[in-house]
């Protein structure tokens, strides 16, 4: 009979085997754009004025922390993500629950939730620029049909209004990925939990909170910082509907680091922006990950 110890060795080499494609994968994709990044940070390689990069150190970096538009599309970033994150999260919860119930048609409801995030985000773009239109868009239609308008309203010309309505549009495509998710988890919770603790004349509310949320709370941990994660790196949708206007009401990082490769050629101070920007979204990212866990063991130990 063979040694159980041998076995574990022979499992662990084998898993190490299977893993070796993926690590090198991550690294290539991942970690080597982040370190060249770092390397080019350190140089002053701006081709509309030089053509040779220039060693610099830590000077664009420097030059970051004056920078005013930098932190100005920073706070956008944030406001979007907080928005987006939040509000795909309780409507994602929401049609989680509506779907995990039966009734007449379910399937064809649940295929049908799916489609706006399986849309392409570009055209997804375009249809709510022109559902924000203020000469022809639907909104502005039928606030006027209902009276509660008079004249048409500048949506994506007004600051305010404008981050608003990309907000609306990105919770609109994206809240059917975490109503999946949810529903995955939903479905995995046993009726009997539900059953159980109804007959101890629990109500709706009370299962909610004491089971449904603690049960789930792993899926809604994966959800909110896959969401965050794309939030907060969120390009073509804004490009398309206000292409960071008006007055960089709407301008994210992604689009200030686009702006500043692609249009003034600053290829040093660009590759330091994504540093400080990964950096920043891995801290974010860790900074949410502790407190959901928290949240997660909480809600565990009230169970």
């Amino acid at each position: 009979m063979m040694n159980p110890h041998t076995i574990r060795s022979r499992e662990q080499r084998t898993a190490w085997i299977l893993l070796v494609p993926a690590l090198v994968l991550l690294l290539l994709v991942f970690a080597y754009p982040i370190v060249r990044a770092f390397w080019l940070s350190l140089f002053t390689k701006n081709l509309g004025t030089e053509l040779q990069p220039v060693f610099s150190g830590l000077e664009n970096y420097g030059r970051m922390v004056g920078d005013g538009r930098f932190w100005q599309s920073f706070g956008v970033t944030v406001m979007f993500t907080s928005a987006s994150v939040l509000l795909e999260l309780v409507l994602g919860m929401g049609i989680a629950l509506v779907l995990n119930q039966k009734f007449l048609g379910r399937g064809l409801v649940r295929t049908s939730a799916i489609i706006p995030w399986a849309l392409p985000t570009a055209l997804i773009g375009l249809a709510w620029a022109w559902i924000f239109n203020d000469q022809f868009g639907v909104v502005n239609d039928i606030l006027l049909r209902l009276g509660l308008i008079e004249t048409g309203i500048n949506w994506l010309g007004n600051p305010t209004l404008a981050l608003i309505a990309v907000i609306l549009a990105d919770v609109w495509k994206t809240t059917p990925f975490i109503s999946i998710l949810l529903l995955a988890g939903l479905q995995s919770i046993s009726p009997d939990l539900y059953e159980a603790h109804s007959i101890d004349g629990a109500t709706p509310w009370q299962n909610f909170t004491r089971i449904t949320l603690p049960l789930l709370m792993p899926q809604i941990l994966i959800a909110v910082l896959f969401r965050f994660a794309q939030a907060f790196g969120i390009f073509d949708l804004i490009a398309v509907m206000t292409g960071g206007g008006p007055g960089g009401a709407t301008e994210v990082v992604s689009l200030y680091i686009y702006s500043t490769v692609m249009r003034y050629l600053d290829f040093g101070y660009g590759a330091a922006l994504v540093v400080v920007t990964f950096l920043l979204l891995i801290l974010a990212v860790a900074i949410a990950s502790f407190l959901l866990s928290r949240t997660r063991t909480k809600t565990s130990g009230a169970v």
